[in-house]
């Protein structure tokens, strides 16, 4: 089984973008995708300076774009290839990338939408000196203690040793003077606290933005940073989008999600290194690429034949199932085979070690079949149901 992974802010380098385009109708395309974004995604990718691809404006249409052109390389009939892959998940604003490649929104409403939430998310960050450091190593539990005592918030767990600690340039100030025993600080290149409350009036606007955007299931399953759910539901993965905004970041339960799973690939695309890094500790076994350049496609193609679904199963449908978010005990509410479900019913509850998940129909639909019996063992990305929207 393959995922694929799109990482987040940061992770851009000036000139990155340089060899992409060379590739025949990228120029163009992102040309366009600049368009929607209302910026100049050929030149930051290309020719900016470090500063100014930092700016939260300009980085996160960057990185979404970056993402989106390389999927044109990927895969023969890009709208359909996602579907070769067995699960999608991206971090922090890559998630925007991996709604974009499940088809949950369209390209140009991914761009406009990331332009926006760059814009918010830089105007929240301007309203006090706000920023990010990277903690390597220490003991959890005294990382933990040392970011509380502080004020500190850990907005991204991202496993294999790494919190990335978030608040005031005061409050990193002293972490750095006092880091947790054993642990290294590094500052990030990035403009603010992001994932934190001081992001909260860029989630207020955000939701508005959200409201007047048309969504579909995700043609894969992809796996929310918010907990490591399986998700599918168009408007279910739009709202975790926005309210990530300013809540952490958990890419490490991501990851424990894509083991259970039983993933044996794994490709980041561009710009690709964090999240392969993080991988290699959390995920032994897994084949790991880091797409990096136009050089990488060879070895990204094979990677897809080797461990992407088959076509026939790739090309398949599946939006009438309904998946299991978590693994746990599946517990089936009140619709029987035949009837009738309205909008946000009740169909099931999945019960975990420490809570219990609702499920709720995706809208008006015949319950066509069970896929399991009360009371089974279920895991995360199972189908549950099947069901019949054309009633």
């Amino acid at each position: 089984m393959l995922a694929i992974v799109c990482p987040g802010q940061g992770s851009q380098t000036p000139g990155f973008l340089a060899p992409w385009l060379e590739l025949p109708g990228f120029h163009n395309r992102l040309e366009w995708l600049s368009v929607c974004a209302g910026t100049d995604l050929v030149a930051h990718g290309t020719e900016s300076d470090a500063a100014t691809i930092r700016d939260t404006a300009v980085a996160q249409p960057l990185l979404v774009g970056a993402g989106l052109l390389s999927l044109l390389a990927l895969f023969d009939r890009p709208s359909q290839g996602f579907r070769q892959v067995s699960f999608g998940a991206g971090h922090s604003v890559g998630e925007i990338t991996a709604a974009a490649a499940a088809g949950v929104v369209t390209a140009e409403q991914a761009i406009a939408f990331v332009g926006a939430r760059g814009r918010e998310m830089a105007k929240a960050a301007a309203t006090a000196e706000t920023g990010m450091s990277a903690v390597l190593g220490g003991s959890p539990a005294e990382v933990e203690r040392t970011l509380a005592d502080l004020g500190l918030t850990a907005a991204n767990a991202n496993g294999a040793g790494q919190v990335v600690a978030a608040g005031t340039t005061e409050q990193l100030a002293a972490l750095a003077a006092a880091p947790p025993a054993k642990a290294r600080v590094i500052p990030l290149p990035v403009a603010g606290a992001f994932h934190t409350h001081h992001m909260s009036p860029a989630v207020e606007q955000l939701g508005r933005h959200s409201s007047a955007i048309s969504t579909h299931d995700a043609r894969i399953p992809l796996i929310s940073n918010a907990d490591g759910a399986v998700v599918n539901q168009g408007r279910d993965v739009l709202g975790r989008i926005v309210r990530q905004v300013s809540n952490p970041v958990r890419w490490d339960l991501v990851m424990d999600t894509l083991v259970d799973l039983g993933i044996t690939g794994l490709i980041e695309v561009p710009p690709a290194g964090t999240l392969v890094g993080l991988a290699k500790r959390a995920m032994p076994g897994v084949e790991l690429l880091a797409l990096k350049t136009p050089e990488d496609l060879v070895a990204a193609h094979r990677m897809i034949a080797e461990h992407g679904l088959p076509s026939a199963t790739a090309d398949a449908e599946n939006d009438s199932l309904v998946i299991s978010p978590r693994r746990g005990t599946v517990r089936v509410t009140r619709p029987q085979v035949g009837s009738t479900v309205a909008r946000g019913e009740q169909l099931a509850s999945v019960i975990s070690l420490h809570a219990r998940h609702g499920i709720a129909a995706p809208e008006s639909a015949q319950v066509l079949e069970w896929l399991v019996a009360d009371g089974s063992e279920v895991a995360p990305g199972q189908p549950l149901a099947r069901l019949d929207p054309a009633v």
